[in-house]
């Protein structure tokens, strides 16, 4: 699905203007790749997360610029680490006919029958790479657990031929693995570490009396 977002050429990169541009609800941004040069643009802070949330971190949009309309997906954006607001964003113009190689979140599926036996469940890497048209860029990538078993590890090398995007990540790429529970002596050694390093320390240097 698509969405319109409108644009501004800008021209004055001065940190002060900038700074006038984000107070005002609007985003220094650049656009830049098929058929184009990068150009400096803004856009509004509001209309641009209005967008994404419609079509998703990966979905493409109609960029609007100087009376021109182009497909561009966020390439890539920082944000205010405080605030949260969005400090730039680089959108990337594209053919739609040519596929793009973009990061996809995974999301697991089922509950492992590791999982129902008591094992631990991590999730060493939480994004793929595939390469696929534009249309087609999915919002995330579901990956089934419910068949991992304790002692199991799921791999790009165990999902790809079943998959109908091309993967381009390692085939010993890591997405799941199930590890054992820890024995209650385990469970006790670590909770003795953990008394021994909340111990108060000794005074070293006191004088007897």
């Amino acid at each position: 699905m698509s969405t319109n977002i409108q644009s501004e050429t800008r021209v004055n990169e001065k940190k002060s203007t900038l700074t006038q541009l984000r107070a005002k609800g609007f985003v220094p941004a650049v656009v830049y790749g098929y058929k184009m040069e990068a150009t400096s643009i803004s856009v509004s802070e509001s209309e641009l997360l209005k967008t994404l949330r419609v079509t998703g971190r990966n979905g493409v949009m109609n960029l609007l610029l100087d009376g021109k309309k182009m497909n561009v997906v966020l390439n890539d954006y920082q944000t205010d680490p405080l605030k949260g607001h969005i400090l730039h964003a680089d959108f990337l113009a594209i053919d739609m006919a040519e596929e793009l190689e973009v990061d996809v979140q995974v999301n697991l599926v089922g509950e492992s029958i590791g999982e129902k036996s008591g094992g631990v469940l991590q999730q060493p890497n939480w994004e793929l790479q595939i390469k696929v048209k534009p249309s087609d860029i999915p919002e995330s990538f579901d990956v089934d657990i419910s068949k991992m078993e304790i002692g199991d590890t799921l791999t790009v090398a165990e999902i790809r031929e079943k998959s109908k995007y091309e993967i381009l990540n390692e085939d010993d790429y890591a997405l799941v693995t199930i590890s054992a529970p820890r024995s209650e002596a385990e469970l006790e050694a670590l909770d003795e570490a953990a008394e021994d390093v909340s111990a108060e320390p000794e005074v070293i240097g006191e004088k007897e009396e």
